[in-house]
């Protein structure tokens, strides 16, 4: 049980581990060492351990490798063995297995991404990302490129979900400036300019919806008037397909 989010000050809060997340960390930062890679934990898994919530699933943000290249570098770590000796390294490096995301040229994903299980939990290693959008068309899949910490954050959908946790220093980092705020006043308001994000992906208007309903948070009100805007309606319908749109219409209830 974690309840950081009651910390006024971010510098204050504190990320309470459970021993699989524990080891989770020790062989992340041994996988890190060799080309000094700087590892956060992203998303969601920060925004629920805030919160108190259980999560298995992890989504980690590397800085200057592509995620398979980090998962091999991890293989490798749990190979050499958890420090302390007792041999459970090895034994789960031996019972790891690293998947693969295929690269989607059309769809821009050039940037090879991985997931494994490691230490009873789900990992998907990816690298920091800026993201780009086409002015006109039918598609929200954006084109992808390495990027900085506060890009990645920038691309996010909301403040509250662009919160990292370094590995390494084992704090929590806000670089939207805005989203451990907003996580404590439970506001679901958007990195950038409402009408911009909404606009870049439109499913972020349902979304927010679904947040909202499984969260308790408030909309804030400049998002909420933007998901009336004739444009952004326009891209809901002509980007996102029904089944999407179930989906999330389904995870609000």
């Amino acid at each position: 049980m974690t309840a950081t989010v009651t910390a006024a000050d971010l510098a204050a809060a504190e990320v309470e581990l459970t021993s699989d997340e524990q080891d989770l960390v020790q062989v992340l930062v041994a996988a890190a060492a060799a080309q000094q890679t700087t590892v956060r934990i992203c998303g969601g898994w920060v925004r629920d351990k805030a919160l108190g919530r259980v999560t298995k699933d992890v989504d980690v943000a590397l800085d200057n490798c592509s995620g398979a290249t980090f998962a091999e570098r991890v293989v490798e770590a749990l190979a050499k063995g958890l420090e302390g000796g007792d041999g459970r390294g090895a034994a789960l490096a031996a019972s790891s297995t690293v998947g693969l995301i295929a690269a989607n040229p059309e769809q821009s994903k050039h940037l090879e991404t991985a997931t494994m299980r490691i230490c009873g939990v789900e990992v998907d290693f990816v690298n920091l990302r800026s993201e780009s959008y086409a002015d006109a068309g039918d598609s929200r899949i954006p084109t992808m490129a390495f990027g900085t910490p506060q890009e990645d954050a920038a691309r996010r959908d909301f403040t509250l979900n662009a919160l990292f946790f370094n590995v390494h220093t084992r704090r929590i980092e806000d670089f939207t400036g805005r989203g451990w705020e907003d996580l404590r006043a439970g506001l679901l308001r958007t990195p950038l300019e409402p009408r911009v994000t909404l606009l870049d992906d439109p499913l972020r208007a349902l979304r927010g919806v679904r947040f909202a309903s499984r969260y308790g948070f408030a909309l804030d009100p400049g998002f909420a008037e933007a998901c009336l805007l004739p444009e952004v309606r326009a891209a809901l319908l002509a980007k996102v397909s029904r089944e999407r749109v179930g989906k999330e219409v389904w995870g609000a209830l």
